[in-house]
């Protein structure tokens, strides 16, 4: 069972990985619209997340399930807001700055929230 959560987890990074990929290869286009990296990034991770919990839930780890509800309610708002603007041409600045913040508050929540260690 750890095998399969640390392949989960790797799966997960990667996801994040290649949505902030495709994000820093649209900072410097002047028409900002929502790549594959950006599509297949976000659905991954928030695939790798769900079946992570599922993993931990199923094993004797412990889960701290506001942590899991924020990510689960950010994650999904940043795959609605990707795939909902797949198909444009262009999108505003203020909506790709939005879905870049929202990943980086996703990443920041999976780092700096953590149990207290005594």
């Amino acid at each position: 069972m750890e095998f399969v959560r640390l392949v989960l987890l790797f799966v997960h990074i990667l996801g994040f990985g290649a949505l902030l990929g495709g994000m820093f290869v649209q900072m410097s286009a002047s028409d900002k619209r929502i790549n594959g990296p950006m599509r297949d990034g976000s659905g991954t991770a928030f695939l790798a997340g769900l079946l992570l919990v599922g993993v931990l839930e199923a094993g004797d780890s412990t889960v701290d399930h506001a942590k899991v509800a924020v990510k689960l309610v950010v994650g999904l708002v940043i795959l609605v807001l990707v795939m909902a603007n797949i198909r444009k041409p262009k999108i505003p600045d203020a909506l790709f700055y939005a879905i870049f913040g929202l990943t980086v508050l996703n990443i920041a929540v999976a780092v700096f929230w953590s149990p207290v260690h005594k």
